[in-house]
């Protein structure tokens, strides 16, 4: 059986062990769980650490459970939170729960046929039974108000300068938290419960009430969090969210993400976001340390990465629009981008808007240009086109050149281009 722990180890994954655990792993085929936070209806990048995590512990021969978190979403988690979450209504939380499900299949083997299946679990269809009195009767007699209270995550919010304090809602969270552990050991002999760094309180929450309820033994397992070298937030964009969903964050944008992270980020990225071996991985570093400007460690993260969320065929039309800014493309490349896409690779770029009616009549190339604001005269259109540095969707064109609904892309848009790198849109209305 493959060394879960120590694969962890040398990618740098490794947080927080309990001690004994690896040793179990490696005598026992083991059932362990992650639980994921359904508070939206996609998962997004920060998510993708403890997918791996899953992705390995299934690879090393063990049974991995998936928890999406129903009944604890409507709690709200306290752990690495400044202020209390605001919370979400059945309907909703439904609507993010099965998102988050159908997400996650994609990365998983939940075939049942396999000899170490994936399940998939909702904590909302145990709890949901439970009263409160059945609730502080056979949990919270277990667990000591003291060993809340020592809790990080317990300590950081009473500590903090926020005069907000922490509601009996979040307080109790740990013990959801636990008692899911808690019902997974019992039903699905479950003895391994992993996540963030952040949630290592939670975890070892469950594992006493293992040890004090059912008089079991439980083990704990954590990564560390992702951080970026330049101390900014690792996920973010100044657009917010980096989504495992193609209709939140097109595969286009997911590709430039991993491509446009810095050197250093990169050496630790291919570590903990691919499954390429050791011998490969630093063989590409190498290489890269010697060709930097190449980007050869962005761009191997790129392709796993974007192959593994999304798809061969997301990733190769990925660099296809990659290419369209700084290849030599032509007006075929650029029809075959999604609406989406396109917009994605011109995101920036100055537009105006064109009623249909004036290309299907034909649009004579030095209008295009002139009438609607790109360039500022009939003059200056045909000086540029004397020059050979004007570009519709691409192409080179003359001054006979007519821009017909032939030329639009994705139904709606032609692209035109001055010299190397001033785009302008026309967008059909």
């Amino acid at each position: 059986m493959m060394n879960f722990v120590e694969e962890l180890r040398w990618r740098g994954m490794l947080h927080d062990v309990m001690p004994e655990t690896e040793e179990y792993l490696l005598k026992n085929k083991t059932t362990g769980y992650i639980g994921f936070d359904p508070t939206a209806d996609s998962l997004h990048i920060g998510s993708l650490v403890p997918i791996i995590l899953l992705m390995h512990f299934q690879q090393a021969g063990h049974n991995p459970i998936a928890l999406v978190g129903g009944a604890t979403g409507m709690v709200g988690d306290p752990s690495g939170k400044s202020e209390e979450r605001n919370l979400l209504d059945e309907e909703t939380l439904a609507k993010n729960v099965a998102g988050v499900k159908g997400q996650l299949a994609r990365f998983l083997n939940f075939d049942s046929t396999s000899e170490n299946a994936a399940q998939l679990v909702n904590n909302y269809d145990w709890m949901k039974e439970i009263s409160l009195i059945e609730f502080v009767r056979d949990v919270g007699k277990h667990i000591t108000v003291n060993y809340m209270m020592a809790k990080d995550s317990v300590k950081k919010r009473l500590d903090s300068e926020s005069q907000t304090g922490m509601s009996f809602t979040e307080f109790t969270y740990q013990l959801f938290q636990g008692y899911d552990f808690y019902h997974l050991y019992k039903e699905k002999d479950c003895k391994l419960q992993m996540g963030g760094s952040d949630q290592w309180g939670n975890i070892t929450t469950g594992t006493e009430l293992i040890r004090r309820k059912a008089q079991g033994k439980a083990y704990a397992l954590t990564c560390k969090l992702i951080t970026k070298a330049d101390g900014s937030k690792f996920g973010k964009t100044a657009g917010g969210n980096v989504w495992l969903d193609a209709n939140r964050t097109s595969p286009y944008k997911y590709y430039q993400y991993w491509l446009n992270c810095s050197d250093e980020d990169a050496e630790n990225y291919i570590k903990i976001f691919t499954f390429l071996d050791k011998q490969t991985i630093e063989t590409l570093i190498a290489e890269h340390k010697k060709t930097p400007h190449l980007r050869i460690l962005q761009k191997k993260i790129g392709e796993e990465v974007t192959v593994m969320t999304h798809g061969n065929e997301a990733y190769e039309n990925a660099i296809k629009a990659s290419n369209i800014l700084f290849g030599n493309s032509t007006a075929d490349d650029l029809k075959t981008l999604d609406e989406q896409t396109f917009l994605d690779v011109f995101e920036g770029v100055p537009q105006a808007e064109i009623e249909r009616s004036a290309i299907e009549k034909s649009l004579g190339i030095v209008a295009a240009f002139a009438d609607y604001g790109f360039l500022k005269s009939n003059g200056e259109v045909r000086r540029a086109l004397s020059e050979n540095s004007i570009s519709v969707n691409k192409e080179k064109v003359t001054e006979d050149f007519v821009i017909t609904k032939n030329d639009l892309i994705a139904d709606k848009f032609v692209l035109l281009q001055r010299g190397k790198k001033s785009y302008f849109l026309l967008k059909v209305v």
